[in-house]
């Protein structure tokens, strides 16, 4: 099973990066031209030196090096995509005269390294950046699943675990076995009730004197800090929920906390009233069309998924529902930027 997993996880990191190899060819791209849209939205999660090799990365996708977003940006000037404040882009695509493509640079749940190594890149070039945060980070009351689940698998060479029918061994001792265990409590994550699963998560790391909160506290920034970052005028603060739930799980009740409460720390923190919100996850599963619904109804602007494509004619249609491409920590490449924005690996998405 574990081999079988480690051939698949491979596979798809193949076809992938295969997939992008034939999309960067500049002769393709001439053929389908308007397959690029009005522009992307690109989703950026840690920005921060490329650390030690491991063997064991679980989270190695949502972490890109500050020369590579570099890259990123000089492909998108390249390609004339002009840089936008997320929030701005429902009016700017709306406006009939406006032929312009554009490019906005998101980034979730304000991770300290966007201040240290993020924030000055934009500043070289003048680029504006939206960073989503939520309150049960920044404040430490809720801490990082996959952080968790990748620390325990990391350290221990088998843990307990429940995961529904009582305690279980899980062996972590090698390679293969700590992504095995990893893609299974990140599974359960979405099996049950998420702040049971995140409780069970927790408690299994302190088992093994790892602690969750602190881990949150090394990586996150804290109301001091956003506070100080918010005086950068390129920067804008969105909201991103107020415990990074799956809110199309959530009752009605709390999803309406979940948005407005996110909304009312933000500016608590950092003194402006977000115009923008990210929904945590962003898959089809995570959001529907009562989240859309309801962010729109809660005054954002614009709303981001982590659905994959370009800008059109449904982002003015719908922009609490807008599609956003990852800048994936396994393809760091410039010509992979430029195929991305070109649009062709989404022709295949429809």
């Amino acid at each position: 099973m574990v081999l079988r997993q480690t051939a698949k996880r491979h596979l798809k990191y193949a076809s992938i990066r295969a997939g992008l190899e034939g999309a960067a060819l500049p002769g393709l791209q001439s053929l389908l031209p308007a397959s690029g849209g009005r522009g992307v939205i690109f989703t950026l999660h840690h920005v921060r030196p490329e650390p030690k090799e491991s063997n064991f990365a679980p989270n190695a996708h949502l972490s890109i090096t500050p020369e590579f977003l570099e890259e990123a940006i000089q492909a998108s000037l390249e390609c004339d995509l002009v840089p936008a404040h997320l929030h701005d882009l429902p009016s700017l695509l709306a406006d009939p005269a406006d032929k312009r493509k554009f490019v906005a640079f998101t980034l979730d749940d304000g991770y300290r390294n966007n201040a240290e190594f993020a924030a000055p890149v934009f500043g070289r070039f003048g680029v504006p950046y939206t960073i989503f945060v939520n309150p049960g980070f920044v404040e430490r009351k809720r801490t990082m699943w996959w952080e968790t689940a990748a620390a325990l698998a990391h350290k221990a060479s088998a843990f307990q675990f429940d995961f529904g029918s009582g305690p279980v061994a899980v062996k972590s001792a090698t390679t293969g076995q700590k992504f095995a265990a990893f893609e299974r409590l990140a599974s359960f994550v979405q099996l049950i009730d998420e702040d049971e699963a995140i409780a069970r998560i927790d408690n299994a790391a302190r088992s093994h004197d790892i602690d969750p909160t602190a881990i949150v506290d090394t990586l996150v920034m804290n109301e001091a800090e956003l506070r100080e970052l918010a005086t950068d005028p390129l920067v804008h603060f969105g909201a991103h929920t107020v415990t990074h739930v799956n809110l199309r799980r959530v009752t009605p009740e709390r999803l309406r906390h979940e948005i407005k409460g996110s909304a009312a720390a933000v500016e608590r923190y950092v003194g402006r009233r977000p115009q923008s919100f990210s929904y945590p996850y962003g898959v089809r599963s995570a959001v529907s069309d009562r989240e859309v619904s309801a962010a729109a109804e809660a005054g954002f602007s614009a709303a981001v998924t982590t659905q994959p494509g370009v800008l059109g004619p449904a982002s003015i249609e719908q922009p609490t529902a807008l599609p956003r491409v990852s800048l994936n920590g396994h393809y760091q490449k410039k010509r992979y930027v430029r195929a991305l924005i070109s649009g062709l690996p989404f022709q295949f998405l429809q």
